[in-house]
């Protein structure tokens, strides 16, 4: 039963992600209109449009507690419903109080990051992951298309406000509907038997399944976070998130503003970047999954954008014509990492921790969020987009050194579980890289 309802479980998920990607990181749209029709400086509505990236932050852990303990359908349907409710509020606000709805619709929106990664873990097994995580960030580049073509339209038209209410009235929607049709994934109980894994059909000796629908299990492992693996593939996120908000944030301000495009010409070209952008999220976590390692992707993305970001900073410091097209470019590819960098997560946190792995991965990459869009409206204020995209270029080159060394197995394998340790985990609690430790019936 788990075959043939994984994929449309992985399909609610992605969904409900893309309709909170909507507002969650679709704001910076907003930044013409606001210009327009506010007098805050650049820097401070950098700030404004990065609040539900903050809030984000402050509630990711949390969340992920209450997917583990409670499972993915409770917490995506409150969570979107909740945010709903703060952006319809963030609509009709102005002043400070516009700044806390936006961080609270964030803080509310962030359930469904912290458990559709679950979604994966439950329904999904190692060795394909890398394509269902894939899929499942897809959403980010699809509600940021979305939000790149509808919302600068709606604020044209409306002003800021109607493009804020259609993105709640999407949110609630969507909330409603995973609510009503979402699955939990299978979690573990305790007790270990032999069986055979329905997705390679290798033997595993696993932990019995509860059943789907269940909550999270009774089964507890160590915490991942003992090793360092871990915590440098979410430092290396973080690094690489700094380069997606630089181009993401300001992409259509940059055309608009330095290259004097319309509004409705440059919001669907970023609309279409970002579809061949979900494209290729798809296609490294495919590779990730082929590939002997994990991680080897995940380098070789990091260093071509660090060379999409430099041929972009040259381009515009020279006022040359390409500098447009390499900004699609850069979008494409400082956005095509995030499937592969969630799959190494899934890889090494074993079930009981996916909820508050997935968690602490996506609030490390939302702390480098937030902090990004002020901090380089001040950039560029001061030395101009030029600079600035040569200093983000520095990011990826950073993420490219903290992976260095790195290894994590993103291919199963049919090894038993070491006798010495308890079935299916190494002496971290980590789980084997393959088919051992596996949950028979249970997509992980």
């Amino acid at each position: 039963m788990a075959d043939s309802r994984r994929w449309v479980m992985l399909g609610i998920g992605t969904a409900a992600q893309t309709a909170g990607t909507l507002y969650l990181y679709g704001l910076p749209f907003l930044l013409p209109a606001l210009r327009r029709t506010t007098d805050l400086p650049l820097w401070e509505l950098g700030l404004l449009v990065a609040c539900p990236s903050l809030g984000m932050v402050l509630a990711l852990i949390g969340w992920g507690v209450l997917a583990d303990r409670r499972g993915e359908r409770f917490v995506i349907g409150l969570g979107l419903t909740g945010g709903a409710a703060f952006l319809a509020g963030a609509a009709s606000a102005a002043g400070p109080a516009l700044f806390v709805l936006l961080a609270l619709a964030g803080a509310a929106g962030s359930a469904v990051y912290a458990a559709s990664g679950r979604v994966v873990t439950g329904w999904f097994a190692p060795g394909e992951r890398g394509l269902a995580m894939g899929i499942r960030q897809t959403s980010q580049p699809l509600g940021v298309a979305a939000a790149s073509a509808v919302l600068p339209v709606l604020a044209d038209s409306g002003g800021p406000r109607l493009a804020l209410l259609v993105a709640a009235a999407v949110s609630a929607l969507t909330g409603i509907v995973a609510a009503l049709l979402l699955v939990d994934g299978p979690r573990p109980t305790a007790g270990r038997t032999a069986a055979a894994s329905p997705a390679s059909g290798s033997p595993t000796t696993a932990e019995p399944a509860a059943s789907p629908g269940s909550g999270a299990g009774a089964t507890h492992a160590r915490s991942p976070y003992r090793s360092p693996t871990l915590w440098r593939v979410h430092g290396a996120s973080a690094l690489l998130v700094v380069a997606q908000f630089v181009v993401g944030a300001y992409a259509l301000d940059y055309l608009v503003t330095e290259r004097g495009w319309p509004v409705r010409t440059a919001g669907p070209l970023i609309a279409g970047a970002q579809l061949v952008a979900a494209a290729a999220r798809v296609l490294a976590g495919r590779w990730s999954d082929r590939s002997a390692q994990r991680l080897r992707p995940l380098r070789v993305i990091a260093a071509g954008t660090a060379a999409a970001l430099g041929a972009l900073a040259v381009a515009e410091t020279l006022h040359a014509p390409p500098a447009a097209p390499l900004l699609l470019v850069a979008l494409i590819a400082t956005v095509s990492w995030h499937g592969v960098a969630y799959a190494a997560v899934a890889d090494v946190a074993p079930a009981s921790w996916a909820g508050r792995a997935t968690s602490a991965q996506t609030v490390l990459q939302n702390v480098a969020a937030t902090a990004t869009p002020p901090l380089f409206g001040l950039a560029v204020a001061g030395l101009g987009f030029g600079p600035g995209f040569a200093v983000a270029a520095l990011f990826p080159l950073a993420a490219v050194a903290v992976l260095h060394g790195l290894t994590v197995d993103g291919r199963p394998s049919t090894r038993p579980p070491d006798p010495g340790t308890a079935a299916g985990a190494d002496g971290a609690g980590r789980p084997l890289s393959g088919s051992a430790g596996r949950r028979p019936g249970v997509r992980e």
